[in-house]
């Protein structure tokens, strides 16, 4: 775990290191006040609680967070470095998670820096906090799945456009999973089974649970089952990218 802490900070201050972190938590405050008090009407719906807040969350990440993820793993590659990288004694899983740990962090900080909106609600009406760290919960957890496909694509991509692109793609499919958009496409050839399987990797569906202060525990390991499954992938991806 002391390998994983060294990488992870070593990331961690390569986040603050460049405008990068600076600009995504602007964008992401920016859109989120906007998209919370204007397209979500927040004052107009005169109810003290973060519904119109979280529900823009899998949009807003939709896009944000591959912008994150397309750089863990596409630079190194790039670069040369992670030839270094693999000299050094660092198993490949410390150094998957390390990265993974680091950008996650920073998304979470830049999740905190919202803190306002929580304090304004707190201060116009009497809301039900508990509702409201659990859907903090719930985006996080989502946020991290987000990062985990994200890494795992940028292992597999020197070019990072390429990489920023494909992540949108699969987690688009990810998010509508349970939406006749996608269901119509498996319907038509899959059995029942597959199509309801299918129906249940929906992103927006377990993390509208959580964003209600409902803390389903299939929820919360849905999260993780998908962020590990995903870290395993990148790992695998990495040795074979090494072979080569």
């Amino acid at each position: 775990m002391s390998v994983v802490g060294v990488i992870l900070s070593r990331e961690l201050k390569s986040y603050f290191a460049t405008p990068l972190a600076y600009v995504f938590s602007v964008i992401f405050l920016a859109l989120t006040g906007a998209f919370t008090f204007y397209l979500g009407g927040f004052f107009e719906r005169g109810q003290a609680d973060l519904a119109p807040f979280f529900s823009f969350h899998p949009w807003l990440y939709l896009f944000l967070i591959p912008a994150i993820s397309m750089r863990i793993w596409a630079e190194e590659r790039q670069s040369g470095r992670i030839e270094l990288l693999m000299t050094l004694p660092v198993t490949m899983g410390q150094a998957v998670i390390g990265k993974f740990l680091a950008a996650w962090i920073f998304t979470a900080v830049a999740l905190a820096l919202t803190f306002p909106i929580w304090l304004t609600v707190n201060y116009l009406g009497d809301p039900d906090n508990g509702v409201v760290l659990t859907g903090y919960l719930g985006s996080l957890l989502m946020a991290g799945a987000f990062l985990a496909i994200g890494s795992c694509i940028s292992a597999a991509n020197k070019n990072q456009v390429i990489a920023f692109i494909v992540t949108i793609a699969i987690c688009f499919v990810f998010l509508l999973s349970g939406f006749p958009l996608v269901l119509d496409f498996f319907s038509a050839w899959a059995p029942q089974g597959i199509v309801d399987l299918v129906s249940g990797l929906s992103f927006l569906s377990h993390f509208d649970s959580l964003s209600k202060g409902v803390i389903d525990i299939r929820d919360v390991v849905y999260f993780l089952a998908v962020i590990t499954a995903w870290l395993f992938a990148n790992a695998i991806v990495l040795e074979l990218k090494k072979a080569d």
